[in-house]
């Protein structure tokens, strides 16, 4: 068994009380000015944006810090065009077939439907894939613990950085996803977790007109 190597932490940085109050009311303040957007203008955003973001929720915690992540920036509007194709012929399926009503009457108020142009029209579709094991050089395959969680904080941790950017997302969950596999040639020990859409809002860009809950229907106290 390797033995654990520490290292001193030098990263962290102390604040006074007061201070601590106002990072993160001015954060929380930030993040409520996020919102998921499904009409994106094709204004191109740079690339080092987009990486500097992937850096960002690459630092993530995972399990056993495996980090059980890959993500695949797609730009090339033939690809965008490939995926955007499966996508709406599953949600097609979805729509049409194999959503109960409730599901239906539950995204009612969203306005969505099998039609997805913003998977062509915005600059970016970042495609996550969570992986069940890892692969070493000599083809030894290590088992991953939980994946899934991981890559769920690490996909909040790049939405975070996207908005905190200046960009807008929408993540995007056409079930099932295995076409992403295929597209963009990703081995069978990733699964796809999510399609994340982003670019800049179109000027004429609307939401739904929602509501987040209160901190207190959302966290108890004791």
């Amino acid at each position: 068994m390797t033995e654990p190597r520490f290292v001193p932490l030098t990263s962290y940085r102390a604040y006074s009380e007061d201070e601590m109050r106002r990072r993160a009311r001015a954060f929380c303040e930030e993040m409520r000015r996020r919102r998921t957007v499904r009409e994106f203008s094709d204004r191109p955003a740079p690339r080092e944006v987009i990486e500097d973001c992937l850096c960002a929720a690459g630092t993530a915690p995972s399990g056993a810090n495996l980090q059980p992540w890959h993500f695949v920036v797609v730009s090339d509007p033939a690809v965008k065009r490939a995926i955007r194709e499966a996508a709406e012929a599953e949600e097609r399926a979805f729509y049409r077939e194999r959503a109960p009503q409730a599901w239906l009457d539950a995204l009612a108020p969203l306005g969505t439907d099998e039609h997805k142009p913003f998977l062509e029209t915005a600059p970016y579709l970042i495609a996550i894939f969570a992986q069940s094991y890892g692969v070493l050089p000599d083809g030894t395959k290590v088992k991953h613990y939980y994946a899934l969680e991981s890559v769920g904080i690490a996909t909040g941790m790049l939405i975070t950085a996207i908005h905190h950017a200046g960009l807008a997302s929408l993540t995007h969950t056409p079930s099932p996803m295995r076409f992403l596999n295929d597209i963009l040639g990703r081995p069978e020990n990733e699964r796809p977790f999510l399609l994340l859409v982003v670019g800049y809002p179109a000027e004429e860009a609307r939401v739904p007109d929602l509501a987040k809950k209160s901190l207190d229907e959302i966290a108890t106290f004791l």
